[in-house]
């Protein structure tokens, strides 16, 4: 091993004094850190010090190294946009990883639309649309939608549905859209509407407020009372949110976010606060393990510039960020550069001075102290669930990566697999995989289970799991043991997960019959965790996560063979217009929505076929 550091060491010696990225790689080939600088040899060089000069994760990092590579890029911006996105293909296991893999919701409106409408979105992209957020999770965006749709009288309709509607819906007869569908509305009136849900969105209120005053008084001055008692309700909806929300800033004009953390020798907590016109739209916390942070270290200025970087690789980069502490000059200016290469975004970094600057600190640091407090105690917990799980299934490791195996079919047909990953007793969604059966013919789930080990583990380039579990009793774990065997395997871990059917197959008669049985092989008797233990929390629930994504997927593949099914009953459609029309509508419902124009406009569709189409569709939904 000394050896091969002093190669390596002679090797980082040659790389070039010019900007770039690097790539750490383990004895496995497999990328476990990646990092961006200004001169690659002096950089990567510096990881070759003293290891007692070194932090806690360099000290694991340089342990695990074999091989180091670069990347050379034009300047040091470009391999700040490089890192971020290398981090996100490969999620190396030394990096600062944002581990909330479901992306932010964003309120979007595309404006080059002649009717626009609100929509929830996940990706921020640079397609001219305007977003606003993120917000705090999907049902708050939803909200917000339909009380924009409801006061402003926006449609709520898809693209699809819009171009295909003859009449006006029952938004419309309720009085909650204007009916651009049908062009009951003109698109300079109905632009008037949604300029007016920006204004709110913006937090002009006040603006707004006046607005529809107006427009109420000038509705009951031409004794229009319908239209004018609905802007009556609109302006007072608007009055109670504006009661309900949180004024924090006096910068009306500009968005602002405000990043904080705390943490010690278990991990950090990275706080971000979002305000938008002055006024608080939600937080988001990231707890970062102590291996990858440590708030009480040397290195904060590194890991925070990396999450920074990271972070507003996809979500909305603010007017003003504000940091808690100073990350020096140079940086600041490389990040602004990053974020203008990005979104064309000016944006200004400062750290907290001022009344207000402290006043919002103070609030991000006070959410961050709480979410703190909850993610340690959950760790706690899931480590002692993990040490619970090591002692009773005999494991010479703690289980910290655990994968589950679970097999679903329906009626011996469209045989599939799940393979779901925790990590420290938590989902890892980014690391689930799905399986489509190939050499397995009927419900063999047996057979079924070898195949999808043997695909799994001839993977070299994924993290080896500490255990794993297969969802059933002795014949699915006796399956899954010769599959490792016969694959070169053996060492790895395993455990079969089976409900007991009777009382009886206990010998503590205080054990519930729901009870779950733990198979080892080559042990007879079932080992079983009490119903409070929290190895027995995250064992279910992984087991329960694995049955559902297997079933989710399923029923996709399920889905999309009955939607083919329907579609073979129609005389004239071949698998070229059949293959137009799933890409086109996606659903059955989508494909009888549609006009018959817009079926003649799929490439090779004549009107005779289109007919038959909706014809066939319609006769199935009588049936």
């Amino acid at each position: 091993m000394k050896e091969a550091q002093e190669e390596l060491r002679a090797k980082v010696g040659s790389f070039p004094q010019e900007p770039g990225v690097y790539l750490m790689r383990n004895a496995k080939d497999k990328i476990v850190y990646v990092g961006k600088a200004k001169s690659l040899r002096n950089r990567v060089r510096s990881y070759f010090g003293s290891l007692a000069d070194q932090s806690l994760k360099t000290k694991y990092l340089m342990m695990n190294v074999i091989n180091v590579e670069y990347i050379l890029t034009k300047t040091e911006v470009e391999a700040f946009l490089l890192e971020a996105s290398l981090i996100k293909k490969h999620r190396p296991r030394y990096n600062i990883r944002l581990k909330d893999d479901k992306a932010y919701p964003y309120i979007r409106v595309s404006l080059e639309h002649p009717f626009p409408r609100f929509y929830l979105a996940r990706r921020v992209s640079a397609d001219g649309a305007m977003y606003f957020g993120p917000y705090p999770s999907g049902l708050s965006v939803r909200e917000t939608i339909r009380f924009l749709n409801k006061t402003f009288k926006i449609r709520d309709c898809n693209d699809t549905f819009f171009k295909s509607r003859t009449r006006p819906c029952i938004s419309h007869q309720i009085g909650q859209c204007t009916a651009p569908c049908v062009k009951l509305v003109e698109k300079e009136a109905y632009r008037v509407d949604v300029d007016s849900g920006l204004a709110f969105l913006k937090g002009r209120n006040t603006k707004i407020l006046k607005e529809l005053t107006a427009r109420m008084k000038d509705a009951a001055a031409q004794e229009r009372f319908e239209y004018a008692g609905r802007l009556r309700d609109s302006v007072k909806a608007i009055e109670r949110i504006w009661e309900r929300q949180t004024v924090v800033s006096m910068h009306k004009d500009y968005d602002q976010d405000v990043v904080a953390f705390v943490g010690d020798y278990r991990g950090t907590m990275i706080e971000t606060l979002h305000v938008r016109g002055g006024t608080v739209i939600g937080s988001r916390p990231h707890f970062i393990n102590k291996f990858d942070c440590n708030a009480e270290g040397e290195e904060v200025k590194d890991w925070l510039t990396s999450f920074l970087n990271q972070y507003y690789s996809e979500n909305i980069i603010p007017d003003e960020i504000i940091l808690q502490v100073d990350i020096g000059y140079d940086i600041i200016k490389l990040l602004q550069a990053v974020f203008m290469e990005r979104q064309q975004k000016k944006a200004k970094v400062v750290v907290a001075t001022g009344t207000e600057g402290k006043k919002l600190m103070d609030l991000t640091l006070t959410n961050a102290k709480s979410h703190f407090t909850d993610a340690v105690t959950k760790a706690d917990r899931q480590s002692v669930g993990l040490e619970q799980m090591q002692t009773k299934f005999g494991l010479k490791n703690l289980p910290r990566r655990i994968e589950c195996y679970d097999i679903s079919n329906f009626q011996g047909g469209g045989n599939v697999a799940s393979q779901v990953v925790f990590e420290d007793g938590l989902p890892n969604k980014s690391e689930y995989k799905r399986y489509s059966i190939k050499t397995v013919e009927g419900a063999n789930d047996f057979a079924s289970m070898k195949e999808v080990l043997s695909r799994r583990f001839k993977h070299d380039e994924w993290d080896d799991p500490d255990l794993v579990v297969v969802d059933g009793g002795k014949g699915q774990l006796n399956m899954a043991v010769e599959a490792l065997k016969e694959i070169g395997r053996p060492d790895i871990c395993i455990v079969g997960m089976a409900k007991a059917r009777t009382l009886g197959e206990f010998h503590d008669a205080e054990v519930v019959a729901s009870q779950e049985r733990f198979f080892l092989p080559g042990r007879q008797n079932p080992i079983t965790f009490p119903t409070n233990a929290e190895a027995y929390h995250i064992l279910v629930g992984l087991r329960d996560e694995a049955h559902r994504f297997a079933i989710t997927y399923h029923r996709k593949v399920r889905d999309k063979t009955s939607l083919s099914s329907v579609l073979d009953a129609i005389t004239g459609l071949g698998e070229k217009r059949k293959t137009s029309l799933l890409k086109t509508f996606g659903t059955i419902e989508g494909i009888k929505a549609a006009s018959m124009e817009q079926l003649t406009d799929i490439p090779g569709m004549n009107r005779v076929v289109a007919e038959r189409v909706l014809i066939q569709l319609r006769e199935d939904e009588e049936e």
